[in-house]
């Protein structure tokens, strides 16, 4: 890697997060699409689109749990009083400044449970609903749960959707402001200028190696505290 350049996400961190896009993507457009009078064979498509998603999230979750710090992404002390002091600061307040951010800021966190819990509730519920539908590897069993109980499955299932199509449009929206630009770079390139690393992070909550060595997992590189 180049001496001026961060490693800030891993190719297979990369390739899962673009699966997990295609896939809930094609979830959402063959859910609400028949719903707006387009009229296509959607129920094979999301299955199948339903069956990659969950997949990849099993992946995402053994990788976190395995191979990197999975309290990585859950907020803590220092993100609430950067948070707090970002706030006081808005409001025109005097007070010492925000703190640079660990590898993720905040504001990143708190979206990534967000669509934690959403992409879950969505997986559950629509692993589920699979008992409905007839498909090449089993028949479809509709008894397993009461209506009352399907009934809430489908609930679930509808408004986890529609919360992730808000949740995706602030995601692009954010994504592609001017002054988030080399982040998003990150996901596709895998790696950040080392200027942008110094100007938005804290090297001791989020470590990197120096120029010409050779880096840890992702999520390793944060302190014990974070």
């Amino acid at each position: 890697m180049p001496a001026d350049q961060v490693l800030r996400h891993h190719a297979a961190d990369r390739l899962y997060h673009w699966t997990m896009a295609a896939a809930l993507l094609t979830c959402l457009f063959t859910a609400f699409l028949p719903i707006l009078g387009w009229k296509f064979e959607w129920v094979t498509a999301h299955w199948i689109a339903g069956i990659v998603l969950t997949v990849a999230v099993l992946f995402h979750i053994v990788r976190a749990v395995v191979w990197q710090d999975f309290w990585a992404m859950v907020p803590g002390p220092r993100d609430l009083r950067s948070s707090w002091r970002f706030a006081m600061r808005a409001l025109g307040r005097a007070g010492p400044p925000p703190q640079r951010d660990a590898k993720y800021s905040p504001l990143q966190k708190l979206f990534h449970l967000a669509v934690a819990a959403a992409v879950l509730a969505i997986v559950a519920s629509g692993l589920l609903m699979l008992a409905k539908i007839d498909t090449p590897f089993w028949r479809r069993n509709p008894y397993w749960l009461a209506d009352a109980q399907w009934g809430m499955v489908y609930a679930v299932h509808g408004l986890c959707a529609m919360a992730m199509i808000t949740l995706i449009m602030a995601h692009v929206y954010f994504a592609l402001r001017p002054e988030k630009l080399w982040m998003t770079r990150s996901m596709f390139s895998g790696r950040i200028s080392r200027e942008d690393y110094v100007r938005h992070h804290d090297p001791q909550r989020w470590p990197v190696p120096e120029a010409g060595s050779v880096s840890r997992d992702d999520g390793a590189a944060y302190s014990a505290g974070e």
